[in-house]
């Protein structure tokens, strides 16, 4: 496997991990799905962190950080507190208590959606491709996404070195 059929399997993993969540019901905020698992993951990695240090740490416009936050405060995935050491910040954290989305969003398994793009879509293919993919998350967590994140951005400031 090289860079460019990795990078496509991930982007096919995203939309079928999209397709994999329960739709939330109601009129609340809405925003890309994939924006707003960044932001809850960096939230989960950084608890007590600001809406300005979470874009700059995922490089997503802070509008869109702070899109994604409300539709998580909404949800009861994450909660804003003020800070401190100053009063005009919000401190976001994991919510203490997940709220029945979380919870829902929690228990949802993958099987429809890869059942749905299989071009084998019987049990035993959603068996051997949810088995694979529970051992690539083992070894790939949100720790290597942030090893990433740090190796690129070594590798910009050597580039940019004379």
């Amino acid at each position: 496997m090289n860079g460019v059929e990795l990078f496509l399997l991930g982007r096919t993993l995203m939309k079928i991990g999209e397709q994999a969540m329960p739709q939330p019901k109601g009129d609340g905020p809405r925003g890309s799905v994939r924006t707003v698992l960044v932001v809850l993951g960096d939230v989960v990695a950084h608890p007590g962190t600001t809406v300005s240090e979470i874009a700059a740490r995922t490089g997503l416009p802070q509008s869109q950080v702070s899109t994604a936050v409300a539709r998580l405060e909404s949800t009861g995935s994450v909660e804003g507190v003020p800070d401190p050491a100053d009063r005009r910040r919000r401190l976001i954290r994991p919510a203490a208590t997940p709220s029945a989305r979380v919870a829902e969003v929690r228990a949802a398994t993958i099987d429809d959606a890869l059942a749905a793009v299989l071009p084998d879509p019987g049990p035993e293919a959603v068996r051997e491709v949810t088995a694979a993919l529970e051992v690539l998350a083992r070894h790939l967590t949100p720790e290597v996404a942030a090893r990433v994140r740090d190796v690129e951005g070594a590798a910009g400031v050597l580039r940019s070195q004379p």
